[in-house]
């Protein structure tokens, strides 16, 4: 029997709130199929399964908002039937279990405060006084409401950013007249809707960079540093009303430039529709920030944690450039680096960045 609970959907993301159910018990579910839709700061989330089964317990209403990692519902596999929902994850005081009898709280949806995680009578008291609350039907969120929240969790997340990983900063500057001549013939002999825009050579091309410097694509978790064997790309995607969210490019450096430019489209499309997935935006292992359609010239940014490092493109811009001992107008963009010091250092950092040009001098071979 396995348990399906509130998953991480952002490094900020502490709690969210379950909005609709896509089962009922006695449904039968594989592992990718949506079973729930959930609300975090940063919009609407379909939910993804990763068990397969039959769906048996709904532990959490609609309306309720519950911390990540909560059990929200039980589901068994084949031959595998349960009669109740589990509890072995609970640990409550006496107190607090005779407390959520008499006010009628459900210890699965109580945060504990006490040692381990355990529920206090305390913690039972607080639910009960927001569960009220909760459960009113209230007028939905409007829109400035909606991109103040998300300000909010964005500024929560870039503090602790700041404030826990000491970061350091490194840039190059160099000519993309290559890529972009390759980009445009290679373009007159496609279709237009498979066309291509610069920005995906840029995400293949640090896809294929960063295989080679384990220690800026993965995780710091628990005090350590986990590198990550695959390459999955946050790409940073502006929303309309405001804000941005992360969704995740997975396995980049596997992909042809033609289907990573269709699953960027799509990414880009269903976040600003307000539909990504959960399996879209909890497992980047190094995020890509590009601001060149805003003529912004270098992008300073700042760490996703737990990840190590971040890569930033500005726009592209017409300058001098000296080539074989002439100065001549050529497109150039700013590259840059954002990392992790505790992971690697500036010499690695920089070792990238040319890796990172190299392979953009050769768009041919991405």
């Amino acid at each position: 029997m396995g348990e399906f609970r509130m998953p991480l959907l952002g490094a900020d993301m502490e709690a969210g709130t379950l909005v609709e159910w896509r089962v009922k018990p006695g449904d039968e579910v594989v592992c990718g199929d949506i079973v729930a839709l959930v609300e975090t700061q940063k919009g609407v989330i379909e939910v993804e399964t990763f068990e397969s089964g039959t769906v048996e317990t709904l532990f959490v209403s609609p309306g309720a908002k519950v911390p990540v990692g909560t059990p929200l519902a039980s589901i068994s596999g084949k031959g595998e039937r349960v009669g109740a929902p589990p509890t072995h994850w609970l640990r409550a005081s006496p107190a607090a279990r005779a407390a959520a009898a008499r006010l009628g709280v459900e210890l699965s949806r109580v945060s504990g405060t006490g040692p381990g995680g355990a529920i206090l009578m305390e913690d039972v008291e607080r639910a009960a006084r927001v569960a009220p609350v909760a459960r009113a039907e209230v007028s939905a969120p409007s829109e400035e409401d909606r991109r103040e929240s998300m300000r909010q969790a964005i500024a929560a997340a870039m503090s602790r950013s700041n404030r826990e990983i000491p970061h350091y900063y490194l840039d190059t500057r160099f000519d993309v007249g290559r890529a972009l001549d390759w980009l445009h013939a290679e373009n007159e002999r496609r279709p237009v809707a498979e066309r291509m825009l610069l920005v995906v050579l840029f995400l293949k091309a640090v896809g294929l960079a960063v295989q080679g410097f384990p220690e800026l694509n993965g995780s710091w978790v628990d005090g350590a540093f986990r590198p990550s064997r695959a390459v999955h790309l946050g790409v940073v995607i502006s929303l309309r009303q405001g804000g941005a969210v992360v969704p995740t490019l997975h396995d980049v450096p596997d992909k042809p430039l033609g289907v990573l430019m269709h699953e960027l489209g799509e990414l880009i499309h269903r976040a600003r529709r307000g539909m990504l997935r959960s399996s879209e935006l909890a497992d980047s292992t190094i995020t890509v920030s590009s601001l060149g359609e805003s003529r912004v010239e270098r992008v300073l940014g700042v760490i996703f944690p737990p990840q190590v490092a971040l890569v930033g493109f500005g726009a592209v811009r017409e300058e001098p450039w000296v080539v074989e001992g002439r100065c001549v107008p050529r497109p150039l963009v700013t590259a840059s680096l954002a990392a992790d010091h505790r992971a690697s250092d500036g010499h690695r950092g920089a070792a990238f960045l040319s890796r990172l040009e190299r392979l953009l001098q050769e768009p041919e071979t991405l």
